[in-house]
């Protein structure tokens, strides 16, 4: 490939060539072994001169970004000196607030759940039970080989009244008098907030749902099971009792 260093200077495509050109320079002929991207400002070159015979390294420009040093005039007096650090004063003790720990926890294990198994239903796994025609109850104990009591609060009801009259079959199973209603003192009709408090304060709940925001939210708080669905069917994670759940 025969070019000149100024029509290398000049191409602007975006392509990696490695390669060899000839040029002339100061009456030699070099030989330029060259391997970069097209279009940067700075182009670095390995130079090969025939009558020299030792292989020269062009140095790279404006790689370390300069700083003025502490002796330069355009320097404050005050900028000058090194900042020092105050030393803590042991005294001074600074207290930390954490959250206490539940009795309920045996290390990440909770030692409340038992049957009869208490549920708290999200809005979404009510949908998506009935997109696979799963009874929420005969599928829940088939499970987890276990009486399971579902409950419900008053804002999973308000959002799928909400809903309007499409999801009007889940609202009607929502209403089925073995689902235990919850009331809720909060504002605002937002379920995973009110769901996510609830498992916080009370160790005592398996929590049913399919959204993953408010799964990856429950996984940070520990000791509480999450159930899902999975296959056709019911599935929970962090229960190791639940062994009709599909292993995965």
């Amino acid at each position: 490939m025969l070019l000149k260093a100024r029509d290398i200077q000049r191409m602007r495509y975006k392509l990696i060539i490695t390669g060899e050109c000839f040029y002339q320079h100061r009456s030699l002929t070099h030989v330029v072994h060259f391997r970069f991207r097209f279009g940067l400002r700075n182009l670095n070159f390995v130079e090969t001169n025939p009558k020299m015979g030792k292989v020269k390294a062009v140095k790279k420009y404006a790689e370390v970004k300069r700083r003025l040093s502490l002796k330069d005039s355009r320097i404050k007096k005050k900028d000058r000196e090194k900042k020092k650090r105050k030393k803590a004063n042991p005294e001074n003790m600074t207290v930390r607030e954490l959250p206490q720990a539940s009795s309920a926890l045996f290390f990440n294990y909770n030692t409340q759940l038992g049957p009869p198994y208490h549920v708290l239903v999200d809005t979404n796994f009510i949908n998506f039970s009935i997109k696979n025609k799963l009874d929420i109850i005969q599928s829940m104990m088939d499970c987890l080989y276990a009486k399971c009591i579902p409950y419900i609060s008053d804002c999973v009801m308000a959002e799928l009244e909400k809903l309007g009259k499409k999801y009007r079959v889940a609202l009607r199973i929502a209403r089925d008098p073995r689902f235990v209603r919850l009331p809720c003192l909060h504002k605002g009709t937002y379920a995973d907030d009110c769901l996510l408090q609830r498992v916080t304060q009370h160790k005592c709940y398996i929590v049913a749902t399919c959204d993953k925001d408010l799964k990856r939210r429950i996984r940070k708080v520990p000791g509480v099971p999450i159930m899902y669905l999975q296959q056709h069917r019911y599935s929970i994670e962090r229960m190791p009792d639940a062994f009709g759940a599909p292993k995965t």
